[in-house]
């Protein structure tokens, strides 16, 4: 309704927001033609998701933009043509950027091949003030090194596949959390996923799915639906329904949350 009223052109928020938008009944009933670019980040927006954008806001360009508090502004674009058929993927590099994907000892890896994304170019941070430590871990060549594991393909376009340290180990079997979490959105009824490890004296690590429904779902219901589209090591072995997932400032899920939660 604020929206409306002032007559918004512009936003960038998370995908959980246009979920949280989508389900209210007053979504359909205000004027929210002003509205004409959509910059979303911070998590995947699911195919299906920006198809049902589409068509009730169809004047809405979505974006997904790509980038941190280090590079102060989005490192990566996607065209809003390409957003419901590449919804896997982040972008492009912005004209002004330079993305490399880079092995553990920070040499650039061919397209195709995951490896750690590390962004430079004007807009990039150069250090962190009075953190040489950090800084020196972080930053290298020209670059900033995301923490984030990626792939760039032969035509430049940027998947973003986990945070380095959301990978999970599962008795020497690597596990992306994203990977689990994109199938889990593709479950109906499914409104928010957390995948994260929890820690095993005999594998190291298992899977945990933190998930977030419009309505009760049986959990055979979705172990089903991941033995049908995953590994056996991939599929999660505990499905929690907290009423809403632990966010920061900024509207991303706080992992370390799910994964370390408060006693009590």
């Amino acid at each position: 309704e604020l929206a409306a009223s002032e007559r918004m052109t512009h936003s960038l928020i998370v995908p959980a927001m246009f979920n949280l938008c989508m389900l209210q009944p007053a979504m359909d009933r205000v004027d929210l033609s002003s509205w004409r670019i959509a910059g979303y980040g911070g998590a995947i927006m699911p195919a299906v998701t920006i198809e049902a954008i589409a068509r009730r806001l169809p004047g809405l360009r979505l974006m997904n933009c790509y980038g941190a508090t280090e590079t102060c502004s989005p490192a990566v674009l996607m065209p809003p043509v390409y957003a419901a058929a590449r919804s896997a993927q982040v972008g492009l590099a912005v004209p002004c950027g330079e993305i490399a994907v880079m092995d553990a000892q920070g040499r650039e890896l061919p397209p195709g091949e995951a490896g750690e994304i590390w962004i430079a170019g004007p807009m990039v941070a150069t250090a962190y003030w009075n953190n040489a430590a950090a800084t020196a871990k972080e930053f290298a060549g020209g670059f900033w090194r995301s923490g984030d594991v990626g792939i760039c393909d032969d035509e430049g376009f940027i998947s973003v596949i986990d945070r380095i340290k959301d990978v999970i180990n599962r008795g020497g079997y690597k596990v992306f959390a994203s990977e689990v979490e994109n199938v889990l959105l593709a479950y109906p009824g499914v409104v928010e996923a957390a995948v994260v490890p929890v820690p095993c004296p005999v594998l190291g690590e298992r899977v945990h799915a933190h998930l977030v429904t419009e309505a009760q779902i049986a959990p055979e219901a979705l172990a089903a639906h991941c033995r049908a589209h995953l590994a056996d090591y991939k599929q999660p072995e505990q499905f929690h329904f907290p009423a809403a997932l632990p966010r920061n400032a900024n509207g991303k899920v706080l992992k370390r949350a799910l994964r370390d939660p408060a006693p009590g």
